[in-house]
């Protein structure tokens, strides 16, 4: 068995045929590039049950030859796909499940039986060797297609695999070749968009894991695998974020950054460098770039039209709606300028080089006590914001904001802890979703306020009146949140 170490990147077409002429990949290459046709057929039970194993079974023709492979377990982090491969030739196009197992490979039990071809891959493939920073990596430039019946999906692409060195050379390579064309991290494999050609399903926003640990990882590896976990909940959202297919896209993907600044804010304790520094900057950055096509978003579509049910006689709702639908398409469109631009992909990238980069020292204190005094330090701010008794926005904002803290850093280091906290974060929910709410009446104000039109003079004072009524009906409902989330104790004490 080997463990196969790539990077995976998409690239248009005609970028990828400029590339493959660029100098630098000719200074580069180790002896000569050659192109080669691959087709492979990949195989699984009706059931899926090699899919749902984590697995990826093929055929594939090289030539006249026939090799047989195998990957599963492993990883994807950064758009860096680590997985168990066993490679073997093979007579024919016929699996050789014999040579299978003597490679060790062990199937789910009773699949064997159950193969069947399910999709194919059909590409053209030019290798390159590239000697880059005393590494050896393999440039693989792949273009054709996938096909599974009639359904088809195209493959433009880079692969660079590891032959030796570390993986951060992989990603330093793909810095270099991002200045030279544009490129994409690619979290999804071949496999996968060919099992979504096989077995369609309604794409949805990718939610948050919870995290599982164990007592004998290491703390920078624990820290490691979660922002590697934080860069893939962002990275699953942003193709539906892109196609605007939900709004909850671009929620899950905010989500996924504030995750990944909570983790940020406690890895600090272990690389407290430059590049850490940067990379936080970034994220938060993204972070505010996102919510302001997020505020107009939930004004748009969730509070106007709320108050417009309530008022439907109000002659000027639809001139103010119409605006209010320009700048939310206008934010909307900034938004995917971002995340469609080289910048982000830069971003990710320097991230998996900093991830798999040098300087990750382990601390003398375990990561389970750091955890819990952070935990403990944002319980205590979180009181301390919450009876002040003012309902002022500016306090009531400071505590959605610390409450928000408290809450992912509960949920991602939660689980070091022996005790449960199910209770502890249902209460602290409810006060959140409060805050939130008074948070949108809040943001309603401020934007509505940049809307210009005098012809829905009226309506707009209907609506300010009615975010003043609605703004202490939540004030309500959030004192009530507070009263149960208060007579909770820290469940990590």
């Amino acid at each position: 068995m080997a463990v196969e170490t790539e990077l995976k990147l998409s690239i248009e077409a005609g970028h990828l045929r400029r590339l493959r002429r660029h100098p630098l990949l000719r200074a580069r290459t180790v002896g000569r590039a050659r192109t080669v046709h691959i087709y492979s057929v990949y195989y699984d039970t009706p059931a899926l049950q090699l899919h749902r194993h984590a697995m990826a079974l093929r055929l594939r023709r090289y030539g006249k030859r026939w090799v047989q492979t195998l990957k599963g377990g492993g990883q994807a982090s950064a758009g860096l796909h680590q997985r168990n491969e066993w490679e073997m030739p093979v007579a024919a196009e016929q699996l050789d499940f014999a040579a299978l197992a003597e490679s060790g490979a062990v199937l789910p039990h009773g699949a064997h039986k159950q193969l069947q071809p399910l999709f194919v891959t059909d590409f053209s493939r030019t290798v390159r060797l590239i000697d880059f920073e005393g590494t050896r990596i393999e440039l693989c430039m792949d273009s054709g297609e996938i096909r599974a019946g009639k359904a088809t999906h195209p493959v433009s692409e880079l692969e660079l695999e590891l032959k030796s060195g570390e993986p951060l050379q992989l990603f330093r390579l793909a810095l270099e070749l991002l200045e030279i064309a544009p490129l994409r991290v690619e979290h999804t494999s071949k496999a996968e968009y060919g099992y979504r050609l096989f077995a369609p399903a309604m794409p949805h926003p990718v939610k948050a894991g919870f995290s599982l640990w164990h007592k004998a990882q290491s703390a920078s590896g624990a820290l490691q695998a979660l922002i590697g976990a934080c860069l893939a909940h962002v990275q699953d959202n942003v193709p539906g974020a892109l196609q605007r297919a939900d709004e909850e896209y671009l929620h899950q993907l905010r989500v996924g950054l504030r995750r990944l600044r909570v983790v940020l804010a406690i890895a600090r304790y272990f690389r407290d460098d430059a590049e850490t520094s940067a990379l936080r900057r970034e994220v938060a950055g993204l972070g505010a770039a996102l919510g302001q096509a997020r505020e107009w978003d939930v004004l748009a579509t969730q509070t106007l039209p709320a108050i417009r049910a309530r008022h439907p006689q109000e002659n000027g709702w639809d001139g103010l709606l119409r605006q209010c639908a320009r700048k939310r398409a206008s934010a909307m469109n900034k938004a995917g300028e971002n995340l469609a631009s080289t910048d982000f992909q830069r971003m990710l990238l320097r991230f998996g080089a900093w991830l798999y980069g040098a300087g990750w020292p382990e601390s003398s204190i375990s990561l389970e006590r750091l955890a819990r005094q952070k935990l403990q330090k944002l319980h205590a701010r979180v009181h301390e914001l919450a009876l002040d008794g003012d309902e002022d926005p500016a306090r009531l904002h400071s505590l959605r904001i610390a409450s928000k803290k408290l809450r992912y850093s509960a949920e991602i280091f939660g689980p070091l802890m022996s005790q449960g906290g199910k209770a502890y974060l249902a209460k602290l929910a409810a006060v959140q979703d409060a805050l939130g709410a008074l948070h949108d009446i809040a943001i309603a104000d401020q934007l509505l306020r940049q809307l210009d039109g005098c012809q829905w003079r009226a309506t707009l004072a209907l609506v300010h009146a009615a975010l003043k009524d609605d703004r202490a009906h939540r004030v309500a409902v959030f004192n009530k949140a507070w009263r149960r989330f208060a007579q909770q104790d820290g469940f990590w004490n």
